[in-house]
Parts: structure tokens; sequence; C-alpha cells
């Protein structure tokens, strides 16, 4: 029992560093040859796992191997347009200029309910309201609704908005990160005077305490 709970151990960890090794898209959206890769390891992971019999190196050596061959993938498709497009593939436009386009939808095996569901999620029950819609690589839809139908932006209503920038966490789960305090250029003096407004004695109660570009702190407690 305990060999099987050590090599369990050194294969998970070796699978969460191959993964990291691979980038965050593979925990994200895949490309087809990266979904293919992340099952295969899955697949290798699980024989060495359940069989002691079976010498780890079986499993890890292969492991390695697909490592290899994903990343000399990624790097042509970062390097070749032609490369990208064999091993990724190319966007598949299913509506052009408000038309379903039937023939592309029968070529990715891609049916009317699939698009019309699809499209009711990112928010366009109304296929009337669509001026493109575009299948990508990744498996993604990607909306750009007509003129008329898109969202009011500042721009439309010549307005010219506050720049916000990104919030920096200051606290969080009960420990500051002097890090952001650094970058935000503020120091414990006024860390302290700012929490005593929120009627905080105690760091250890928030949960989150965020700093916007302005200088506001937002202060959330816990429960």
């Amino acid at each position: 029992m305990l060999i099987i709970f050590f090599r369990t151990l050194i294969l998970y960890f070796l699978v969460v560093v191959v993964m990291r090794i691979m980038g965050k898209q593979q925990i994200g959206q895949l490309q087809p040859y990266e979904l293919v890769v992340a099952i295969m390891i899955a697949d290798l992971v699980a024989v060495p796992m359940q069989n002691k019999g079976i010498p780890l190196l079986t499993g890890i050596i292969p492991i390695f191997t697909l490592l290899i061959s994903q990343l000399f993938l990624s790097y042509i498709s970062m390097k070749s347009l032609r490369g990208r497009e064999m091993i990724c593939g190319k966007p598949t436009v299913l509506i052009d200029k408000g038309k379903i386009l039937t023939k592309e939808l029968q070529k990715e095996r891609y049916n009317i309910n699939d698009l019309l569901e699809e499209l009711r999620v990112m928010g366009y029950p109304n296929i009337a309201d669509v001026e493109y819609a575009i299948l990508e690589t990744n498996g993604c839809l990607s909306v750009i609704p007509k003129v008329d139908k898109r969202p009011v932006t500042p721009n439309d209503l010549n307005l010219t908005p506050q720049y916000e920038g990104l919030p920096l966490p200051i606290i969080i789960d009960g420990k500051i990160i002097h890090k952001n305090m650094e970058m935000a250029n503020v120091d414990m003096k006024w860390l302290n005077e700012q929490l005593k407004m929120w009627n905080v004695n105690n760091i250890e109660n928030i949960i989150l305490a965020s700093l916007d570009p302005n200088k506001v702190l937002t202060v959330y407690k816990k429960e």
C-alpha cells in the first residue's frame, strides 16, 4: 500500500509539473493537439499507478516524450503561420452578415441547435441580431452582433470616462501583500488609518482588501 501511495504521489506531482510547463492554455481552452496530449498523459499515468508490477519509468518516459512533442508543436505554431494552420486549423465563419452558412455547419458537424444554444449562452437569443458568428480553432464560438444591437459604449455617447486601471489586492485571507503596497506607494501607517475607517481591529478578519488606482481601499470582512 505504501508503494502505491508513493508511486501515486510521484506521478501526481510529475503531471502537475508537466502541465505547468505546457502553459496555462492546457487548463483553459485546448487546441486539438493539446487535448490529445492531455488525454494520453492521463491514460499513461493510470497504468503504472494502478499496477505496481509495472516500472515507474514506463509511465514517466512517455509523459516526457509527450511533453517534448507538445512543446515542439507549440513552437512551430508560434513561429509559422502555415504550421499553425496545419496543427490548429483555421476559424470557420458560421454566420456571415446575418446569413447562416449551412455548408460550413455541415463541414464542422455543427447543427443548428448547437448554434442556437451557444448564441443564447452568449446573450443573443435572436439569431437576427448576429452579424458574424465564428467557430474558433479551440471550439469556442465568437459572436459579433449587428451595429444596432451591440451594447452602447462611452465612445458612442462622446464621453471620456476616467481611467480605472487595475485594482491591487493589499490583504488576502488576513495576510498583507507588501509587494502590492510598494507598487501602490502606500505604507503601513496609511493602511492602518484606512482599516480604522472600516472599523477593522484585526487584519485576520479580512478576507480581501483591494486598492483601486485612486487609492480608495475596499475591505471585505470574513463572515
